[in-house]
């Protein structure tokens, strides 16, 4: 159960914090910034590529890798070259995964990898076997690790992950604010440079910005009734939510929520865009899970008995493409069964800003409900 009480009480969500995870929320925008500076300082502004590659292959573990292919995939727009390279291996450990190039890898292909780690065997194996194939190589790991001397070794580019020193104090999650920033955003810089998607500097540091102004509506110190992200949380206290997107920038921050609840919360998710979530889920919330579904929940001993699980659907909404949208179809659907609905939709902006703003709020959400839950 949530002690929602401990959300109002910022010396004890500190002292529940042990993973850094609300400082990794609210300093994404300076890990922007550094991240910025690291690439740069690496030689990304001085690239002179000789056209586009035909492929982009993303490697790395986890979450990590994953929310960064989807959000380079989902910028690069319609024709997007961007591949992750899934791995394989007996257990999610540095030493147990395997990634490989595909066949048809050479030197018309970009890799990127990109992990918090930076001591997998195999990606080390990965960059040797990218400068044998003749691909283009960029890494972003932190320093001083084996994958940094392979980079190097192979003739790659090599981008320092901006860490902050409380980053060693406990494991990384790989859902964790300042891992996602850390990673996503030289690679920003770097597809930037060779005209696969837009993030000029001026747009970067139009993404801190926003970052920071999430972090001062949503932070410890501020009140759940007016925090967001606090709002958010106590919403999803005893709920199953059902994720709903629409948008262009809203799909990957969805699937970054349902990620970040599973991993941060253990808070599982359902996650659909708009309008085809309206077929996929309307049988789920006709069923068991709906809040009409148990009417003898009123004489429920509040004391004794755990409430029932029931859906609260999340709408994550930014512009949608078409000028089209699904949203008042979506609440009459939900409200018909009696099931709550959240909405979160971002303040005007470029593409960038609207999507760092729909993961930032969604971000301390999680991590709120992960530390209310296991206080």
């Amino acid at each position: 159960m949530l002690d929602e009480s401990l959300l109002d009480t910022p010396e004890g969500l500190a002292e529940a914090d042990r993973r850094g995870l609300l400082r990794g929320a609210a300093e994404a925008g300076a890990r922007v910034r550094t991240a910025v500076r690291h690439a740069a300082e690496a030689g990304v502004g001085d690239l002179k590529p000789d056209g586009r590659p035909r492929a982009v292959l993303i490697a790395g573990p986890g979450a990590a890798a994953t929310h960064t292919a989807d959000l380079l995939d989902t910028l690069a727009g319609v024709g997007s070259p961007v591949v992750r390279l899934t791995p394989t291996g007996v257990a999610p450990a540095a030493g147990a995964l395997r990634w490989e190039l595909p066949g048809w890898a050479g030197s018309v292909d970009l890799l990127l990898i990109a992990t918090p780690d930076g001591t997998e065997p195999s990606l080390s194996l990965l960059a040797d076997q990218a400068y044998r194939r003749g691909c283009s190589l960029v890494a972003v790991a932190p320093p001083h690790t084996p994958l940094a001397d392979a980079v190097s070794g192979a003739h790659g580019l090599f981008v320092p992950m901006a860490t902050a020193p409380y980053d060693q104090e406990e494991p990384l999650a790989a859902s964790s604010p300042g891992v996602f920033w850390a990673l996503l955003t030289p690679l920003l810089a770097l597809l930037d440079r060779i005209g696969l998607l837009n993030a000029p500097p001026d747009a970067l540091e139009k993404v801190a910005d926003r970052l920071d102004h999430i972090a001062e509506r949503c932070g410890p110190a501020i009140a759940t009734y007016s925090n967001p992200a606090k709002t958010l949380a106590a919403e999803l206290a005893d709920a199953l939510p059902v994720v709903w997107t629409e948008g262009p920038s809203a799909g990957p921050a969805g699937h970054r929520f349902a990620a970040a609840l599973a991993e941060l919360a253990g808070r599982p998710a359902l996650v659909a865009e708009l309008p085809e979530a309206l077929a996929a889920h309307s049988a789920l919330l006709a069923g068991p899970l709906a809040a009409s579904a148990d009417p003898e929940d009123f004489f429920r001993d509040r004391v004794e008995e755990p409430p029932a699980l029931h859906a609260r659907v999340v709408l994550l909404r930014d512009r949608p493409s078409s000028g089209l949208t699904a949203a008042p179809t979506a609440r009459d659907l939900a409200l018909s069964h009696d099931t709550p609905i959240s909405e979160l939709e971002p303040e005007e902006g470029g593409e960038l800003e609207t999507l760092a703003e729909l993961i930032a709020v969604t971000d301390f959400a999680a991590v709120y409900l992960a530390l209310a839950s296991r206080a």
